[in-house]
């Protein structure tokens, strides 16, 4: 296939590590542009990947078939409307935005323009996330439990705005969710307790009457365990471990989303499944105060 030609949407931390790398690696993709709110971060990433940088929105999107998101959700829920009405293909961040409504919009613009969309959801792109929830699916699960324990919050490139504001249930919230969902079948509720910028606990329900909790924290300090997800059933048990996930996640990323945009018929994990996940965020918040 010719390769799809990607828009990224933002020059922070996460952009410079991932996205544009990613893009630029093809063969399955290429980065097309860089536009940022700060002009100068652009063109050094830009630069550096050797491809332009726009000070326009419009220019950007005149030169990709698709746009990648790599900046706030309420940036990202935004923009993705603009170039959803644009006709472009979306690679979105989770969450999918800062707030319900938000969401809905931008997955409503998604779908009334009949454009492409996929999250990355980081851990679903890992072969070892795919024989855990094969294995899982295979046990006639009742339970699970998983865990994301970091200090992203205390310092370095992830303490945002953003996520200074709302904490571990919006950030790190939708990776396990995601993955409890898929393991243990559609969740129908959760409840919630604790501090969103200490430690929150998650009681989830699924749809088949499984139960799973989950644990989450940005704000933990000194040496700390790899994020995991259990499951438990009749036939045994499964677990994976963040530590497993591999090196080529993000190569597996760009060429899914090629994939995507080039065959058609969409993603699994699209906006409508980034914008189911956001409804039990805003029920946690909510909970939460």
């Amino acid at each position: 296939m010719e390769p799809v030609s990607v828009g990224l949407v933002g020059a922070g931390p996460w952009a410079e590590m991932v996205h544009a790398p990613a893009l630029a690696a093809g063969p399955h993709t290429r980065l097309a542009g860089v536009w940022a709110r700060r002009p100068e971060a652009a063109d050094e990433l830009a630069g550096r990947h050797r491809a332009p940088s726009f000070e326009r929105l419009e220019d950007l999107f005149e030169v990709s078939e698709a746009i990648a998101f790599s900046v706030p959700p309420a940036v990202q829920a935004e923009i993705g409307v603009l170039a959803a009405k644009a006709g472009k293909a979306l690679l979105l961040e989770k969450p999918l935005a800062a707030d319900l409504d938000g969401a809905r919009r931008l997955a409503d613009a998604i779908g009334e323009a009949g454009v492409a969309s996929q999250m990355v959801f980081t851990f679903r792109y890992s072969p070892a996330t795919t024989a855990f929830l094969d294995r899982a699916r295979e046990l006639g699960p009742f339970g699970g439990y998983a865990a994301n324990i970091s200090g992203a919050l205390q310092g370095g490139p992830f303490a945002t705005p953003w996520r200074l504001e709302r904490g571990a249930v919006l950030d790190v919230g939708p990776h396990m969710i995601d993955l409890l969902d898929a393991a243990l079948g559609p969740v129908v509720s959760v409840r919630a307790h604790g501090d969103p910028l200490g430690w929150v606990g998650l009681m989830l329900e699924h749809a088949n009457g499984a139960v799973s909790e989950a644990s989450l924290c940005m704000a933990a300090q000194g040496e700390l365990p790899p994020a995991r997800v259990e499951v438990y059933g009749r036939e045994g048990s499964a677990l994976l471990l963040g530590s497993e996930l591999g090196d080529d996640v993000f190569a597996t990323v760009a060429r899914e989303f090629a994939d995507t945009v080039r065959r058609g018929g969409g993603h699994p994990l699209d906006a409508r499944h980034g914008l189911r996940l956001q409804e039990i965020i805003a029920d946690a918040e909510r909970q939460l105060g």
